[in-house]
């Protein structure tokens, strides 16, 4: 794969509207673009995150047969992103279409809007049932040419760019909005394009994240008063910590330190620790983190989110393996994902074994391990608190 990376002028990674989703890196935004599929498939990287948890998040360019470019889940469309895709289009062809895959996530739809004025002769579609939260917007207070956006239809037969793809909504009704995900087939490079549903972790740390890697550096401690120090080894340790953060929110191996054992601390390094502390570093990890993230990352196997799967995708389980279903019967080889690992490598029958948890009886196999219950604790503690009080419904069963 080769690397874009070409800008040294930092006004090339302005994000102005950063405000509207407040995520690091907040104004400033790095691009790398890598081609995945020679002269067909272009990835484009860039971070975002809380604090210093990020992970990429990722567009994809795939060039449609008939000529001119088709974008998935637009990124900020800084300077340097819009001079990436420019050279492309020199290239290949204007943008032709650009699609939002998924209907409530704003980080990602916050950036479609913006793009697509980058490029005023693209066609926009949307998944169904777009919605937002807590503010309910209309798709054109959010920047979305009013005149160039339309919803997917339906049967994927009827889509204007249906001889490159095939795709399958996932539309799952959760009451104040709907869980979207919209995943497309590329036929002829045999690649699947997924926004959130299913992941890959890589045991490294991406090409993206290291461009500036003071977040994986802080988080190679294992507790607050450890210097930073940076090498390969504390990139690589960082990066599987903050992956931990960033797939269960509080996995089983941090322990939280709190208030008292940030005055001990500093009682025994005052300065060391009260600048740890003020840089948020109010825990410790525990020597068996590195079980869970070997667990996670399952030698690379795709996986749902613990959020989804305890949370969303319950919600509709038969919906959900339908959907599953369906796009397990197309001849895919790889996946490109809208975080973590892209592309990766994998089949049809790995991508279904991935939905097994919704089954009453699934299949048990060494390629298909659970993830670890001490890991799944908070979020499941985070349902059972959202259920109590209303705002979720609790799991449907099966049957």
């Amino acid at each position: 794969m080769n690397s874009h990376e070409q800008s040294i002028d930092p006004k090339d990674w302005s994000w102005p509207f950063w405000p509207v989703v407040p995520l690091y890196p907040y104004g400033r935004r790095r691009t790398l673009c890598f081609e995945v599929v020679k002269d067909t498939i272009w990835t484009f990287d860039q971070v975002q995150g809380i604090l210093h948890t990020i992970v990429p998040i990722r567009m994809n360019v795939i060039k449609l047969e008939a000529g001119g470019l088709f974008v998935y889940a637009p990124v900020a469309p800084t300077p340097e992103c819009v001079r990436l895709v420019k050279e492309l289009e020199a290239k290949h062809g204007d943008i032709k279409y650009i699609i939002l895959p998924t209907s409530s996530g704003l980080e990602h739809k916050v950036f479609v809007g913006p793009f697509a004025r980058c490029f005023p002769h693209a066609e926009v579609f949307v998944a169904p049932h777009q919605w937002s939260f807590p503010f309910n917007l209309p798709l054109s207070w959010l920047g979305f040419p009013q005149k160039r956006t339309k919803v997917l239809p339906e049967d994927s037969s009827f889509a204007p760019f249906a001889s490159d793809f095939d795709y399958a909504v996932l539309d799952i009704n959760l009451g104040k909005g709907s869980f979207v995900e919209v995943a497309f087939f590329h036929k002829r490079s045999r690649t699947l394009l997924l926004t959130d549903s299913v992941l890959s972790v890589p045991e490294a740390p991406p090409a993206i994240v290291q461009l500036d890697p003071y977040p994986l550096l802080f988080h190679a401690r294992d507790n607050a008063l450890q210097p930073i120090e940076d090498n390969t080894a504390n990139r690589r340790r960082g990066w599987q910590r903050i992956s931990l953060f960033a797939v269960y929110f509080r996995p089983g191996a941090l322990e939280l330190t709190g208030i008292r054992q940030m005055f001990d601390d500093a009682f025994k390094a005052p300065e060391r620790s009260l600048r740890a502390y003020f840089g948020l570093y109010p825990f410790r990890w525990q020597e068996n983190w590195q079980q869970s993230f070997d667990a996670l990352r399952g030698n690379g196997r795709p996986f749902v989110a613990p959020i989804l799967q305890t949370l969303i995708l319950p919600q509709a389980p038969r919906q959900v393996l339908d959907w599953a279903d369906k796009v397990a019967t197309w001849d895919f080889q790889q996946i490109i994902s809208c975080h973590f690992d892209s592309p990766f490598a994998a089949i049809p029958q790995q991508f279904r074994k991935a939905f097994a948890f919704l089954e009453n009886h699934p299949a048990i196999s060494s390629d298909n391990q659970s993830l670890p219950e001490a890991d799944h604790r908070f979020i499941k503690q985070l349902e059972a608190n959202l259920v109590k009080r209303g705002i979720a419904t609790p799991a449907k069963n099966m049957m």
